[in-house]
């Protein structure tokens, strides 16, 4: 039967993705972490956070797991997702989906609208942006996709948060694109990008709007892994580049979290992390 609706969606455009609330060690999807380890993330208290392992059913009744994302369900936004980059050459399909398990739905599939009456609850839907004057601005971004089902799966609400307009469409933007450059000779790339809340400012008294966004970078290049960090809105509106350890530094005000820990995989030599 999921054969059938998989070809059925096949032949549109734009098609349901899936995705799984999970472990709080990312268990299915730990492919998208240096050394298969996520970050240590220590939430503020009383904020309340699911892991996600972002994923698409394929012709073979299995599922492709594309990108994690760990999401609060008390601020109604992404704390960050993280995804291996590739060289990007895919075009854009908007067509947003919500995370049904959040709120406790049986429904394993994503769907534009939650029919269920919790439905919201535990998530931003569709309606909390009209009239917003806010942008969904995505974590994994469209731009760092490769494929059909990367660039689908990016447009989900569990992957965005309310960002500022002209932020988003120019300094972010140009931000995006500089990455593509700064990561284009890496051998392999594990990228962290997150949102520091403006837990003053709510979007439809519900949905907490992104105050800063950041993104880190550990990029293996000749045998040695490298890592960047990024920040912004700076001062002056701009994104800023700073080292892992001040990037990790400056987020320690709004929550603590390291993001690529030194942890060694069983049987295999030590991964120096990005700092």
């Amino acid at each position: 039967m999921r054969n059938l609706i998989f070809f059925q969606l096949l032949s549109s455009v734009c098609f349901f993705t899936l995705s799984e609330v999970v472990d709080n060690h990312f268990s299915k999807c730990t492919k998208f972490f240096l050394d298969d380890t996520p970050p240590d993330f220590t939430p503020p208290t009383g904020v309340s956070v699911k892991p996600i392992c972002q994923c698409l059913w394929d012709d073979h009744d299995e599922q492709i797991y594309l990108y994690a994302t760990l999401y609060s369900t008390s601020w109604k936004i992404p704390i960050f997702s993280a995804y291996v980059f590739q060289s990007p050459n895919i075009g854009r399909c908007d067509a947003w989906y919500i995370e049904p398990q959040l709120d406790g739905d049986s429904e394993p599939c994503m769907r534009p609208k939650g029919y269920g009456k919790n439905i919201g609850q535990n998530q931003a839907v569709t309606k909390d942006y009209y009239n917003s004057f806010y942008d969904k601005g995505h974590l994994y971004p469209v731009l760092h996709t490769n494929n059909h089902l990367s660039m689908l799966a990016t447009s989900t609400l569990t992957n965005v948060a309310p960002q500022n307009p002209t932020f988003n469409q120019n300094v972010w933007l140009e931000h995006e694109k500089a990455v593509i450059k700064d990561l284009k000779s890496c051998e392999v790339a594990y990228v962290l990008t997150g949102v520091v809340p403006d837990t003053n400012i709510k979007m439809n008294n519900k949905v907490t709007v992104s105050k800063y966004y950041w993104r880190a970078t550990c990029c293996l290049e000749k045998g040695q892994y490298i890592g960047q960090g990024y920040y912004g809105p700076d001062n002056n509106g701009l994104v800023k580049k700073l080292t892992i350890k001040d990037l990790q530094n400056l987020l320690k005000g709004f929550y603590q979290i390291i993001f690529f820990p030194n942890i060694p995989a069983q049987n295999k030599k030590p991964t120096y992390t990005c700092n």
